[in-house]
């Protein structure tokens, strides 16, 4: 007996029969369907009262006959989300409404989500008659275009298109768009804020969070297609943004060939999952992004068991509710570093290994202690650099040290701490060291793996505060710069504000930063700069110079 699809309970047995009947239709591949499979449905529809639906593959054959609401029917199981590149699923939905409404946006979603070949509609009247016809198609659209193209209603007689020539034609277009389009090997992303409407300057915050949240997929090597904000009353529990919006992002991922949703909060398991199971799309949240880009920029062994550490601690309430939830580590955005090489491990091993790591780090961090030790005995005065990432800190420490740390316009160009002798203009001879920037919203998994590395400059004589005078943040990073100082219990160490990169101010902006107290305002890359600031560390630092 042929499967029917949807809710069956209560049909009579002729209803069942009639519904039965219409796997013997075929379609021709010149036609969209044949009058007998448009009669047949309209006779479905008279015997259920409801909503009835054929899926016609390109072959010509009923692969299933779904029976729905008066209003709606619900789709089977298709298979993922995303056809090979450029081609559709080679499945059409062909379906009764009976109140003669055009496409709905149900309708319209299941062609561009599904990547259906067509989606038709056959209109009846209130005895079930066939009145009109109309159909929609998915096409290459422009910035802003509906990515799908209506056709009707028209007579339901009237001559249809030839199917087969019809979508030979918009796979050509689709394959030969996505050919010219831009390809990353960690994928093509949507970037996504949600917001709460309530809050003040939320459209401000939102688009500088969007900012700060590209900067970051494209420091990990991702490729951002889109950005998306949406402000609400409350989030929502499930998907965070509303669910219609989360059906606008699936049109637009499809459109743009996007694979990857990136969201500027740390999601929760379920939110994840969730979010996932809806739109068949990799989802990662903003820590896993840092957690990425961590990932790619340790170095030394310390690091990478800090990384791994981060990683794990952050994975392991996921697997409560995904069973691969480490298989995320396995490559790509979002999975990369030391924590790729054990992610078959169950939850048993994994916080075995979380506890090796936290044993290792925490030998790591006594040797950092008697390391500190021995820098206290030597009396040599301690400066460190601390700041927002990309505030410029390894640009500043190359000018005044002559060092050859790298230094690029990316978030976390370094994380292993740096040490270099700075010579003052007085004679004398400090240590100046260089440790992770900091971001707002700090991954608390990587603040605790990383604690032992802040701590570095608990034994600072003079923290040079390193801010972006440029950034239009700038208040902000200072507030999440102070914040840190004071988890970490630094916040009474002697503090120089170094506003850097004045030479993208104008005068006004300018002449407000140099009558701040305890500050100098530099540009890292002029000569000036950096001599203006040693002189200032020596006239700060104390003790007596040796000529003194």
């Amino acid at each position: 007996m042929a499967e029917l699809h949807g809710d069956i309970s209560g049909l009579s047995p002729r209803a069942r029969t009639i519904l039965e009947r219409l796997y013997r239709r075929r379609v021709p591949p010149d036609r969209v369907a044949t009058p007998e499979l448009l009669r047949g449905l309209a006779d479905a529809s008279r015997a259920t009262e409801r909503q009835v639906g054929v899926l016609v593959h390109r072959g010509g054959e009923i692969e299933s006959v779904i029976v729905g609401s008066p209003t709606g029917l619900f789709l089977p199981d298709v298979g993922r989300l995303r056809a090979a590149a450029g081609r559709f699923r080679a499945l059409r939905l062909v379906h009764t409404h009976l109140f003669q409404e055009p496409l709905t946006r149900d309708d319209l979603t299941d062609l561009t989500r599904l990547r259906l070949d067509l989606v038709a509609a056959l209109l009846v009247d209130r005895t079930f008659e066939p009145r009109s016809f109309t159909w929609a198609v998915n096409v290459p659209a422009e910035e802003g275009a509906t990515p799908y193209s209506i056709t009707g209603p028209a007579p339901w007689g009237e001559p249809q298109p030839h199917f087969a020539e019809l979508i030979a034609s918009l796979e050509q277009e689709f394959a030969r768009r996505s050919r010219t389009r831009e390809v990353s090997k960690d994928g093509r992303a949507i970037l996504i804020h949600v917001g709460l409407r309530g809050e003040a300057g939320a459209a401000a915050k939102a688009r500088t969070r969007l900012d700060e949240l590209d900067a970051l997929a494209r420091t990990a090597g991702v490729l951002v297609v889109d950005r998306v904000s949406q402000l609400r009353d409350r989030l929502d529990p499930r998907f965070l943004l509303g669910r219609g919006k989360l059906e606008d992002v699936i049109v637009r991922a499809i459109d743009l060939d996007a694979d990857v949703l990136v969201f500027d909060h740390e999601l929760s398991p379920s939110q994840a999952t969730g979010i996932e199971s809806h739109t068949d799309l990799r989802v990662i949240d903003r820590t896993q992004l840092i957690l990425d880009i961590f990932a790619q920029r340790a170095e030394s062994a310390d690091g990478k068991l800090q990384v791994e550490l981060a990683q794990l601690r952050y994975a392991l309430p996921r697997l409560a509710t995904r069973d691969d939830a480490l298989s995320r580590l396995t490559g790509g955005i979002g999975g990369r570093g030391p924590g790729e090489t054990k992610l078959e491990i169950g939850r048993r091993r994994a916080r075995e290994r979380v506890t090796r790591l936290e044993r290792r780090l925490a030998e790591v961090g006594r040797h950092r202690s008697e390391q500190r030790r021995l820098r206290r005995s030597s009396s040599i005065p301690v400066v460190a650099l601390v700041g927002y990432t990309n505030a410029g800190k390894s640009t500043l420490m190359n000018a005044l040290t002559s060092a050859d740390v790298l230094a690029a316009d990316v978030l976390f160009a370094t994380l292993d701490p740096r040490a270099r002798r700075l010579p003052l203009p007085d004679g004398r001879v400090a240590l100046l060291t260089d440790t992770v920037g900091l971001i707002r919203d700090m991954p608390r998994d990587l603040f605790a793996a990383f604690r032992a590395t802040f701590e570095e400059i608990a034994d600072a004589d003079l923290l040079l505060e390193v801010v972006d005078a440029s950034s239009p943040e700038r208040e902000d990073h200072e507030r999440t710069t102070l914040a840190l100082l004071v988890e970490l219990g630094l916040e009474r160490i002697p503090r120089l504000r170094v506003y850097n990169k004045a030479d993208r101010l104008g005068p006004e902006e300018l002449h407000a930063l140099e009558g701040e107290p305890r500050s100098l305002t530099l540009s890292a890359t002029s000569p000036g700069g950096p001599r203006a600031l040693a002189e200032r560390i020596a006239a700060v630092l104390p003790g007596p110079s040796p000529t003194g």
